[in-house]
């Protein structure tokens, strides 16, 4: 459904080092692309499995803010997955929000796993992992 996400940030290299962590621990293993557009802001692209997470200076030059009520969640393969995205995302400049790491009860949809964090410019990451039933 989707082909990409971009989001603002207000440090490109902090976000890049807080990025290039929370990436790893899902298995983005390579260097950023980075990219300077025409309009001379800097941007970053992380490809992997077939979808493209971007990070960019915005390009109108007002500073980066994020959705409220927004959230990106970042698909995890096990619970400890989870817990390293969010452990790997608070070490290198993010911040905890919401309850610790661990199993939510989400109705319908049954037990999740799920962290959340901030990245240095606000906005709200979450790695989940749902247990095959």
């Amino acid at each position: 459904m989707f082909n990409h996400i971009m989001v603002g940030a207000n440090d490109i290299e902090k976000a890049k080092t807080f990025y290039d962590a929370v990436l790893g621990t899902l298995g983005f293993t390579g260097e950023a692309m980075r990219n300077v557009a025409s309009s001379g802001h800097t941007r970053l692209f992380y490809v992997h499995n077939g979808g493209t997470f971007c990070v960019s200076e915005p390009i109108n030059d007002e500073p980066a803010t994020f959705a409220n009520g927004g959230t990106i969640g970042f698909k995890c393969d096990s619970p400890e997955q989870v817990k390293a995205f969010h452990d790997a995302g608070v070490a290198n400049g993010g911040t905890s929000i919401e309850d610790p790491p661990g199993p939510r009860e989400g109705g319908v949809l049954g037990t999740m796993h799920l962290s959340y964090v901030r990245d240095p410019s606000g906005n709200k990451l979450c790695a989940l992992h749902r247990p095959q039933s």
